[in-house]
C-alpha cells in the first residue's frame, strides 16, 4: 500500500485538478468541461479505459451541483417576478395578465393567478404551469 501512496503522490500535481473536489465555480466549470471532452470519446462505451475516470468526474460534478447549486423552491410570484427580471419586461407588458393594475396586484399578492393567465404566461416564458401554481 506504502508504494500505491507513492506512485500516486508522483502523479498527483498532474492529475489534481481533474480529480479534486472542486470548490469554487471555476474549478466546477472546468471539470464539466473535462467531462464532456471525455463523453465524446469515451461515449457509451463501458469497457472504455477512460470509463471509471468519466465517472468519478460525473461524481464530483453531481456532489458539488448537490450542495452548492441548490434551487430553491419560488412562490409563482417569486417566479413571475424572476422572469420578468430576465426577461427585462414591466408590468405592462404582461398583457397576458391583464391591465397594468391586475398585475400590479398578483405581483403584490393581493390577488392569485386565474387558470387562463397561467396558461397564456406559462407559453409566453416557454415554461410549465405549474412554476405559477
Amino acid at each position: 500500500m506504502n508504494r500505491q501512496l507513492e506512485n500516486i503522490s508522483k502523479v498527483w500535481p498532474s492529475i489534481k485538478a481533474v480529480f479534486s473536489v472542486p470548490h469554487s465555480e471555476a474549478e466546477y466549470l472546468a471539470l464539466v468541461k473535462t467531462l464532456d471532452s471525455l463523453v465524446d470519446e469515451v461515449g457509451n462505451n463501458q469497457n472504455h479505459k477512460l470509463a471509471p475516470v468519466m465517472e468519478t468526474i460525473g461524481n464530483l460534478i453531481e456532489n458539488y451541483e448537490n450542495q452548492a447549486c441548490k434551487i430553491k423552491e419560488a412562490s409563482p410570484i417569486d417566479a413571475l417576478k424572476y422572469l420578468m427580471q430576465e426577461h427585462d419586461l414591466k408590468q405592462s407588458d404582461l398583457q397576458e395578465i391583464g391591465s397594468q393594475g391586475v398585475v400590479s396586484e398578483v405581483l403584490a399578492g393581493k390577488r392569485i393567478l386565474n387558470l387562463e393567465q397561467i396558461k397564456k404566461i406559462s407559453k409566453k416564458f416557454h415554461v410549465s404551469p405549474l412554476v405559477f401554481i
